[in-house]
């Protein structure tokens, strides 16, 4: 019978970055994505500000992980504060900044009850704000609008109330109504709805429902 259960398991498809971040394995996902590139909607705000002539300034990368954005900052002449709740990010992200860079960042542990943001030019939240726990994300989304300096810019991602994923105890999701309720006071520049299912063959398929968002400070 441990065979047979053994033989199950090599059947599986192997693990793609998001089972590792459904069961909040944080290691895990940040080997699965190590080496990626850069966050569209980052890159998207990034040449905002390079159209404005603002080509650098002071940026928060909530949950940086392995820091595959905040090497993107670092590398378009940003200053960065990093954070991160799991202390495995920041030796897989400081591994990839030159001794150059190095002093433009500047990483803090901590998690999203927790975090005091600075007041930037730009916070970036790559698929972060839906494993923010819902009693704690009003405080930490307040923080975020205010931390903006007029004319800045947050980037990052929403999670659809029709995500799979909503229905795990302490992430937050949101309906594109509420998703544009957050962002009053700010232009959108950027709400791309992404709505799909997985193929079926892969290890645990789900069905999405995201929103891409950058949007500037009014």
């Amino acid at each position: 019978m441990g065979d047979q259960r053994n033989d199950l398991v090599e059947d599986l498809p192997p693990k793609r970055a998001q089972d590792f971040s459904e069961e909040e394995d944080w290691p895990g996902y940040f080997g699965a994505v190590q080496g990626k590139g850069p966050r569209e909607t980052l890159v998207f705000a990034l040449d905002l500000f390079e159209q404005e002539g603002r080509g650098g300034g002071l940026a928060v990368d909530i949950a940086a992980g392995e820091g595959r954005d905040t090497v993107e900052l670092l590398e378009r002449g940003w200053s960065v504060v990093a954070m991160d709740n799991h202390p495995g990010a920041f030796p897989l992200l400081w591994a990839q900044v030159s001794e150059e860079l190095k002093p433009g960042v500047k990483t803090v542990e901590v998690d999203f009850a927790k975090m005091e943001i600075p007041e930037c030019d730009l916070v970036n939240a790559s698929f972060a704000l839906p494993f923010c726990k819902p009693e704690h994300f009003p405080r930490l989304w307040g923080k975020i609008v205010a931390a903006i300096w007029p004319g800045g810019r947050f980037a990052g991602q929403f999670f659809g109330d029709r995500d799979s994923w909503a229905s795990i105890p302490n992430r937050t999701h949101h309906s594109r109504e509420e998703v544009t309720k957050l962002l009053e006071g700010f232009e959108i520049e950027m709400m791309r709805e992404e709505e799909k299912d997985d193929p079926p063959d892969v290890r645990n398929p789900k069905h999405w429902q995201l929103f891409h968002v950058v949007a500037r400070k009014l």
